[in-house]
């Protein structure tokens, strides 16, 4: 199946506007969006070794970028890893080239799915929703601009709880009720 980039970030987009920024889901998304300093990269990879050169790049060139341009990037890769499994023992490849860069300390990967799943929740519980995104995505973050938006709230630690309790409270009914793409199963 072939993606048109154009939708995919307007997908993912409009995922961040509705449900990661309008829920409140990441207290720190807001400010990188409304300064339009969010890179959106849609993957052309067709296999992983294409996926690990594009992040290759990318964590490069966001880490040689100025933040007030580029402070966080989506590699977005809807045509890989749609397995939620498959993706998730992925991530410990990319935390690899993370390493590899000696980006450690300096940049971080933070995952989302159209599947995501925590470790012993059942995938229809609400609380996987916190990280699931139209599309695979792998969010590319300085830990630099990280540590002042927690310094920033004062409550940082408990964001993880207060998500799922908006979202419980939200329920599945109200998270079909705005709307989000999801990706075309093939």
């Amino acid at each position: 199946m072939s993606y048109d980039a154009q939708t995919v970030i307007a997908h993912t987009r409009d995922w961040l506007e509705k449900a990661v920024i309008g829920l409140n889901l990441c207290p720190f998304a807001k400010a990188v969006y409304i300064k339009d300093q969010i890179r959106f990269v849609v993957s052309e990879a067709r296999n992983l070794d294409g996926l690990l050169e594009e992040l290759d790049r990318e964590l490069l060139l966001l880490a040689e970028t100025d933040p007030a341009q580029i402070d966080t990037t989506l590699l977005i890769h809807p045509q890989l890893l749609n397995d939620f499994l498959d993706f998730n023992e992925f991530l410990d490849v990319a935390d690899g080239v993370v390493a590899e860069h000696e980006l450690e300390g300096v940049l971080q990967i933070a995952s989302f799915h159209p599947d995501y799943q925590f470790a012993d929740t059942e995938a229809d519980d609400i609380s996987n929703y916190t990280n699931r995104a139209p599309y695979p995505t792998l969010h590319l973050l300085r830990e630099e601009s990280l540590d002042r938006a927690v310094a920033a709230f004062p409550d940082a630690a408990d964001i993880f709880e207060k998500n799922i309790q908006t979202l419980r409270q939200l329920g599945h009914a109200g998270w079909a009720a705005l709307g989000l793409p999801r990706q075309p199963r093939v």
